[in-house]
């Protein structure tokens, strides 16, 4: 359990495969946004993309109890949850050998639906994973809005981390090119906090979010 089988082998540039347990949780403690397939009655596949945190050996995300997709996923139906990290452009001499810098990760499995205590703690989770301190200074869901909303669970039973990284690996017969050649590095960053038109006076930016740093 835990260790990528079969088809979770990556099957181009399997070199770039990492299988330490470590990697898939510093790619899933990285990203806020992951990708999760999901198909209608009709065979239609969908992604939606959803905020998401890691508990343990678990990914935790939540969608609206109107949505039949998410019913679905909360019914068990199969899924591939992904998250991408993008780091930065690989400038090589030849468009061909050009790429990028990135992280990612596969989850496969089917989704458990979070009820009661383990629901709320889920929403806890999520929300502190995403905006760290904000869940004790916020208003916490009511009882209408835990009612609307799906907390759903997805094992991390089976998965896949690929990293791809170094400088271009150009062709031989490309080296000698006048072409500029490298790494552009590429970080994720906050902008300015701007407040909503509507906020009382005197309420001044939270000392947690000054303290949010770019990861």
């Amino acid at each position: 359990m835990g260790t990528p089988v079969n088809r979770t082998a990556v099957r181009r540039l399997p070199e770039k495969q990492l299988h330490d347990r470590a990697s898939l949780d510093a790619v899933l403690d990285a990203g806020r946004v992951a990708h999760v397939a999901v198909h209608d009655d009709d065979g239609q596949p969908y992604v939606v993309p959803v905020g998401y945190a890691r508990a343990g050996d678990a990914v935790l995300f939540h969608g609206s109890t109107a949505s039949r997709l998410f019913r679905s996923l909360a019914g068990g139906a199969s899924t591939c949850l992904t998250v991408t990290l993008l780091d930065g452009l690989v400038l090589a001499r030849s468009l061909f050998e050009s790429s990028m810098h990135y992280r990612s990760a596969m989850v496969l499995g089917s989704s458990q639906m979070l009820d009661g205590e383990a629901k709320v703690a889920g929403l806890e989770r999520i929300s502190e994973h995403l905006m760290p301190g904000r869940w004790v200074d916020a208003r916490q869901p009511n009882r209408k809005e835990l009612a609307a909303t799906l907390v759903l669970s997805l094992p991390l039973d089976e998965w896949s981390v690929k990293v791809s990284e170094g400088p271009p690996d150009d062709a031989a017969e490309d080296l000698d090119l006048p072409v500029w050649a490298g790494v552009l590095s590429q970080h994720e960053t906050y902008g300015e906090a701007t407040a909503a038109p509507d906020l009382r006076p005197g309420l001044e930016l939270p000392g947690y979010v000054r303290d949010w740093t770019p990861r």
